[in-house]
């Protein structure tokens, strides 16, 4: 498998052909594109019945120009019981109509863990491959849940630097607790005020800057990404659609039925693996993009006009605040490929684009995401998270109870205890996020989450905030 990039014909550029290595170090390509494969691998047979790990190897053999050996060193690293609280790694929940796909058992409790706990591996084998000696500092902007995943996975691994910027006002209580308590000698957290496009447009910036790279160099650096934009981290998203089909035909669904998968979309990566999964082979019936307030994707599949410029939002559903989704150039690049368009998507302006006839776009207010918290727990007894509701929502507006679905639960009801709690009722609105805790631990009769134990008096060891031209600046203090 080899690589391009989406502005590979960019005149500035030589159009060149990568290896998943050389991607997976790299991040993003030197010319600002994202690297995509230049063809949809087809997988070895995956036995019935057969594991989490067993899917992954299977299906990440087509994209790595890893060993096998290689790849199963990096699967069963990261998929492992120290990692993941359940050993189905992501379990479906059946409810009468609809299933939830379960991606938040691992360590930091958000389906982030579900690339992040691989990528290190990932990275350090690609290091190796491309005899590549400097240290690697990962550059991140996070809306909430990449940042906290990528300190966890990335925190003590030999040859990294880890650096996430957020938005300082932007994620939530939970969130940012987590993130500025992070331990790890190579871990950095920095708040911006700004919102999470602010941070990733400059991270984006700073990545193309040919005068930082050669002061990173002389250093014996250089900037790599746990964004989604990195293969490394978008590959392994698609192994848990496979996993999710294979545990609905273990449940009794005949082979070949279409399914499908309602998706919270921010970044675009999450709904882009799914697209990919279906390419594969994978029987997908609709690719159903959820949205929040910021319905720049919404907008989009109702009308093939994609807009970014217009007031950001701060919502109930945090991690999906955003209006410039890094990956969606990947599937610009895949519909059109021209650089007018991609230009456009860079630089905020309004371009017109056909709609893929598997893509259908919902979104939820907040409001709505309020309601389809109580009415889920009203009537089954299932708490989900913000971002999980907004799913929940445009499943309902979808409409379709025959059809087999899957909705993608991206986050711990626990990380957002102040959305859940009060939107089940207003008498929780007198407590904080942390006593919140423990009251849905008792409404749930579940235990909190382990990695919340004791997290509010837990020592804050990263407390700095910088404006958005003072990024670079907080980057060069760290190195």
């Amino acid at each position: 498998m080899k690589y391009t990039s989406t502005r590979g014909d960019n005149a500035a550029f030589t159009a060149s052909e990568f290896t998943a290595s050389e991607t997976i170090v790299k991040g993003l390509a030197d010319d600002g594109g994202l690297y995509v494969p230049q063809k949809m691998p087809q997988i070895a047979k995956i036995p019935a019945g057969a594991s989490y790990t067993a899917h992954a190897e299977g299906i990440l053999q087509g994209y790595l120009d890893f060993t096998p050996d290689e790849i199963s060193h990096c699967v069963n690293s990261a998929y492992s019981v120290e990692n993941f609280l359940s050993a189905k790694i992501a379990p479906l929940h059946r409810l009468p109509n609809v299933s939830f796909l379960e991606l938040f058992h691992g360590k930091t409790l958000a389906f982030k863990d579900m690339a992040l706990s691989i990528l290190p591996h990932l990275m350090q084998v690609s290091l190796k491959k491309t005899k590549n000696p400097r240290t690697q500092i990962i550059l991140t902007a996070t809306s909430g849940d990449t940042g906290v995943s990528a300190l966890e996975g990335f925190k003590d691994i030999p040859g990294t630097k880890i650096i996430v910027f957020y938005p300082e006002t932007g994620v939530s209580v939970i969130q940012k607790r987590h993130m500025i308590t992070q331990t790890g000698s190579n871990v950095h957290v920095v708040g911006v005020r700004g919102n999470f496009d602010d941070a990733q447009s400059e991270v984006k910036r700073m990545f193309l800057d040919a005068r930082l790279k050669d002061t990173l160099a002389e250093k014996g650096c250089e900037f790599s990404s746990a964004n989604s934009i990195n293969t490394g981290r978008l590959v392994p998203q698609i192994v848990y659609y496979f996993w999710a089909y294979s545990q609905l035909s273990c449940s009794g669904m005949s082979g070949g039925t279409p399914v499908n998968f309602v998706v919270p979309t921010g970044n675009f990566g999450n709904i882009l693996a799914c697209h990919y999964a279906k390419k594969m082979g994978l029987p997908v019936g609709k690719l159903i993009c959820a949205s929040n307030e910021n319905k720049v994707l919404y907008d989009y599949f109702e009308t093939g006009d994609f807009d970014s410029g217009r007031s950001f939002v701060v919502t109930n559903s945090p991690s999906m605040d955003i209006l410039v989704p890094s990956n969606f150039e990947r599937l610009v690049y895949e519909l059109d490929g021209s650089l007018e368009k991609l230009n456009c998507l860079s630089a905020k302006q309004k371009f017109k684009m056909r709609v893929p006839d598997d893509f259908v776009g919902f979104y939820a207010s907040q409001k709505e995401t309020c309601a389809a918290i109580k009415r889920v727990f009203e009537n089954h007894g299932y708490l989900i998270d913000p971002h999980t509701a907004v799913a929940y929502a445009s499943y309902e507006k979808y409409a379709r109870p025959s059809e087999e679905t899957v909705i993608v639960s991206t986050a711990s009801p626990y990380k957002f205890a102040k959305t859940v709690m009060t939107s089940l009722s207003d008498d929780y609105e007198k407590y904080d996020d942390f006593a919140l805790l423990e009251k849905m631990s008792e409404l749930t009769k579940t235990e909190v989450p382990r990695q919340f134990a004791n997290l509010k008096s837990k020592e804050i060891l990263h407390s700095g905030v910088v404006d958005v031209n003072e990024m670079e600046n907080a980057v060069l203090q760290i190195i």
